[in-house]
C-alpha cells in the first residue's frame, strides 16, 4: 500500500473508526497538528449530522433514551453502522439490531421494535405515491379468492411485538394513551402488533389485531387472498375491506394468472 493510500486509508479509519482517538493517533504519524485538528472538526461535523437524521427517523426513540444518551447512541451507531448511501437520510435501518445487541439498554427491551416501527414509518413517508385501484375490486366478485391477491397501499409495514409498542408511540406522538397507562401495560407484558401505512401523505400507524397482523403480513408476501385468509381464521374480511378502503390501506386487487 502506498504511502498516499495509507493516508486516505487512515482517514476513513478516523471518521468512522471507534473509538476514534486509536484512529486519529495513527493519523497524527502522516499529518501535521493542523490537519488533525481539522480532521477532528470534520469527525464533529459527522456526529452531529448523525445525531440529527437519527433524530428525525426515531424521534420517539430519541424522547425514550433521553438527549444526552441518544447523542451518544447517535455516535456509537455511526461508527459501527456507516453510512453506505450519499442520501443521509436514507440511513439507519439497522438501529433495530444495534439496539437490540446493546447491554446498556437491556432494560429497555421494547426500544427495538419502537425503532422497527418508527423506520416503518419513515420509509412510509417517502414512499412512491400510487392511485388507489378501486375499479379493481370487482375481481372480488368475479375471481375465486385463490386466484387474487390484494396489494396494500404503498409503504405499508407490519412489527409484531411482544411489547405495547403501539401505546408506547401513540403516547409519545399523540398523548393518547397517558404515560401512566402505558406503564401500567408494560408491567402487565402487554403485547402489540403495529401496521404503518399513509394516508394521503401523512404516515399512520394502529394497534392491529393478531388475526390482521398476519393476514397483512401474508398479503406483503404476495399470497393469494385464499392463503392469507387460511392464514388469519380470526379475521373478519367482510368487515376489514371497507375499513381498509376507507383509511388508504387498501392499494388494489391483481389476478393470479394460471
Amino acid at each position: 500500500m502506498t504511502w498516499l493510500a495509507r493516508q486516505q486509508q487512515s482517514l476513513i479509519d478516523a471518521l468512522f473508526a471507534w473509538p476514534s482517538t486509536d484512529a486519529i493517533k495513527v493519523l497524527a504519524s502522516y499529518a501535521d497538528t493542523t490537519r488533525v485538528s481539522g480532521l477532528k472538526v470534520y469527525q464533529a461535523n459527522g456526529h452531529a449530522l448523525a445525531q440529527r437524521a437519527l433524530q428525525a427517523a426515531y424521534p420517539v426513540v430519541a424522547q425514550l433514551v433521553g438527549p444526552d444518551s441518544f447523542s451518544d447512541l447517535a455516535r456509537a451507531f455511526w461508527h459501527a453502522c456507516p453510512p453506505q448511501r450519499g442520501d443521509i437520510a436514507q440511513w439507519g435501518e439497522e438501529l433495530a439490531a444495534f439496539l437490540q445487541g446493546s447491554e446498556q439498554l437491556h432494560d429497555e427491551p421494547y426500544l427495538p421494535d419502537v425503532a422497527r416501527v418508527e423506520w416503518g414509518m419513515h420509509l412510509c413517508a417517502s414512499a412512491a405515491q400510487t392511485e388507489t385501484g378501486l375499479s379493481t375490486l370487482a375481481l372480488l366478485t368475479t375471481h375465486d379468492p385463490a386466484q387474487v391477491r390484494i396489494e396494500l397501499a404503498a409503504g405499508c409495514a407490519v412489527v409484531r411485538s411482544a411489547w405495547p409498542v403501539a401505546s408506547i408511540l401513540g403516547a409519545h406522538l399523540q398523548q393518547h394513551p397517558t404515560f401512566e397507562v402505558v406503564g401500567q401495560q408494560l408491567r402487565a407484558g402487554l403485547a402489540q402488533d403495529v401496521v404503518v401505512w399513509r394516508q394521503g401523505l401523512q404516515p399512520r400507524v394502529r394497534e392491529a389485531t393478531a388475526a390482521e397482523a398476519a393476514f397483512l403480513m401474508a398479503l406483503l408476501q404476495s399470497h393469494t387472498l385464499a392463503a392469507a385468509l387460511d392464514g388469519a381464521p380470526g379475521l373478519d374480511f367482510s368487515q376489514w375491506l371497507p375499513q381498509a378502503v376507507h383509511s388508504g390501506l387498501f392499494g388494489s386487487v391483481t389476478w393470479v394468472t394460471p
